[in-house]
């Protein structure tokens, strides 16, 4: 599996300027995955854009996730599919597209993750981790105490989701997210690919960290260290 470590998840209507070229930008930074979420196109219309971007990431070595559409990933030879609750269920969905294919699955709080059989998943993602533009104003955070507790139930990966930013991204990191997913903070962001640099590196810093403490270092996380 390509790495799932920053994950751009795609919203037209945050966008500062023509999303193609945000997403370059960010590909640039350090964006290892791409997802494609723009519940409001129309299949001819998201299937140019998910070709469009199925271009942009090749070039770069990255993944293409595509939300929901089974169709749509096949279609483009996407790398993976990204499912919710309305969606297909996993194991029809996993008939469709083959071994070879990621699927993930979104869920929302604790309860949902200890209902859900997530059997033929490759990963989880959760959110939202903060408060964020994305989401309802009412909608209460899960927060990083949380997270812990879903990363110790789940036996896959887990992608922290919601309000994240270079400001928050090693907290959630620390607290049991093998990677993070971003919208606003990029897609908002007036310098995109300086942003998500910025957080690339902090991403890289905690692994090499966490690397270090699996063979026995003890090395401090500093956001200040080489």
């Amino acid at each position: 599996m390509k790495s799932l470590e920053f994950v751009l998840i795609t919203d037209r209507k945050a966008c500062e300027e023509n999303l193609c070229d945000i997403v370059v930008s960010t590909l640039e930074g350090g964006v290892s995955t791409v997802q494609l979420r723009e519940k409001e196109l129309s299949t001819k219309d998201l299937y140019t854009l998910a070709k469009k971007l199925r271009t942009i990431t090749e070039e770069h070595g990255a993944n293409l996730v595509i939300n929901d559409r089974v169709d749509i990933a096949l279609a483009v030879n996407a790398d993976g599919v990204h499912l919710g609750w309305q969606s297909l269920s996993i194991d029809v969905v996993r008939k469709l597209v083959g071994p070879e294919m990621m699927i993930g699955f979104s869920a929302h709080s604790f309860d949902e993750v200890k209902k859900a059989s997530f059997q033929g998943v490759d990963y989880v993602s959760i959110s939202p981790v903060y408060r964020t533009l994305s989401k309802d104003p009412s909608t209460k955070p899960l927060g990083v105490v949380e997270l812990k507790k879903i990363k110790r139930y789940l036996s896959v990966p887990l992608i922290g989701l919601g309000g994240i930013n270079e400001f928050n991204v090693k907290e959630v990191l620390e607290n049991g997210a093998d990677g993070v997913a971003v919208i606003s903070a990029l897609l908002r962001s007036k310098r995109p690919e300086q942003t998500a640099k910025t957080m690339h590196d902090i991403i890289k810093k905690y692994q090499r960290l966490k690397d270090d403490q699996i063979l026995g270092g003890n090395k401090k996380w500093s956001c200040k260290n080489s």
